[in-house]
C-alpha cells in the first residue's frame, strides 16, 4: 500500500512522513521543491503543488491513502482526482476552530470537499500548535522579551509531532472513517507560562511584555494576517484572559487513545527547540 502525503515538508507532514516510514509502509511525499526536501532517501519524492491539481497526477497515481493538506481553493479538484486516481481514505489536517464561520471559506471547504468524495475520510483538528511560538524566536533571541496582548490568556498547546502521529494513526488503522478528532495538548497554561517554559529550555529567564490589544492589532494586520482572523484570535484571548479555562480533558484524552503514547507537553517541545530560541 502507498500512501501520499502533501505538505510533505512542513511541520505537520514531515512527521506523518516518519510516522509511517516507522509503521513500514511505502511513503511519496509530494513537495514544491523535491532538491531542498530533505526527506528519507526510502521516501518517493514527487513535484507538485496542490494549487496546480494537475500537478498531483503522477503523484497520485497507485497511491491508496492520502493526507491532504488544506488548501480550499483547490480542494475540491484535488478531491476528485485523487478519488479518479483510486485513492479510497483520505485524512485532512483541519483545525480545532473549524467551526466556527471566520474560517468557513477555509477548513471547511476542505472538509467539505473530503467529505463529499464518496471515500473514506478523517478530519483531523488540532488546537493550537507549540510551533506558532517560533514566530518569538527572533525577540527572544535578540532581547529575551516576549511582547504580546493577553498574557493571561490560557491554552492547550499542541506538538506536532502529536499531530502527525494522530493523522498517522487515522492513515493506518480501522475504525477512523467518518470521524472527527478534534484534540489538544495536555496542558493549559498562560501564555506568561508558556514564555517561562522556553526561558528554562534555554537556561535564561525571558521576560513578557503585555502589548497594548489595539497596537497589537495594528501591527498584525500590518504583518499580514487577515483582519478578521485577528479579530477573532484576540478575541478568543481575551475571554480566556478573563475567565482561564482548566484543561479540557475530552481534547486532552485523543493523542493517547489513538496512538497508545501520551501526549508531549510543552517544556518538552521547548527542549526539543532551544536551539531556535537561543
Amino acid at each position: 500500500m502507498t500512501i501520499l502525503v502533501t505538505g510533505a515538508t512542513g511541520v505537520v507532514g514531515r512527521g506523518v512522513v516518519g510516522e509511517l516510514l516507522r509503521a513500514g509502509r511505502r511513503v511519496r511525499a509530494l513537495t514544491r521543491r523535491p532538491a531542498a526536501a530533505r526527506l528519507p532517501g526510502e521516501v518517493e519524492v514527487y513535484e507538485g503543488d496542490l494549487e496546480h491539481p494537475e500537478s498531483l497526477r503522477a503523484a497520485l497515481a497507485g497511491v491508496e491513502r492520502l493526507y491532504l493538506f488544506p488548501v480550499a481553493r483547490t480542494a475540491a479538484e484535488v478531491v476528485a482526482l485523487a478519488a479518479e486516481s483510486g485513492v479510497r481514505r483520505i485524512v485532512d489536517l483541519s483545525g480545532a476552530g473549524a467551526d466556527d464561520e471566520t474560517f468557513e471559506d477555509g477548513y471547511r471547504v476542505v472538509e467539505r470537499a473530503v467529505e463529499a468524495s464518496g471515500l473514506d475520510w478523517t478530519h483531523v483538528r488540532p488546537g493550537e500548535f507549540a510551533a506558532n511560538w517560533l514566530d518569538w524566536a527572533p525577540s527572544i533571541r535578540a532581547e529575551r522579551t516576549v511582547r504580546r496582548p493577553h498574557g493571561g490568556a490560557v491554552t492547550q498547546p499542541t506538538h506536532e509531532a502529536d499531530v502527525a502521529a494522530v493523522a498517522a494513526a487515522a492513515l493506518l488503522g480501522d475504525g477512523h472513517e467518518g470521524r472527527t478528532y478534534t484534540f489538544a495538548g495536555p496542558e493549559a497554561l498562560t501564555v506568561v507560562e508558556q514564555v517561562e517554559a522556553i526561558g528554562r529550555a534555554i537556561g535564561e529567564r525571558v521576560r513578557f511584555e503585555e502589548q497594548d490589544p489595539v497596537a497589537a492589532r495594528e501591527q498584525w494586520i500590518r504583518d499580514g494576517y487577515p483582519a478578521e482572523v485577528v479579530d477573532w484570535l484576540f478575541g478568543m484571548w481575551a475571554a480566556s484572559a478573563r475567565d482561564p479555562a482548566p484543561v479540557d480533558e475530552e481534547w486532552a484524552c485523543v493523542v493517547p487513545r489513538l496512538t497508545g503514547r501520551p501526549a508531549r507537553t510543552f517544556s518538552e517541545w521547548a527542549a526539543e527547540n532551544a536551539a531556535a530560541f537561543s
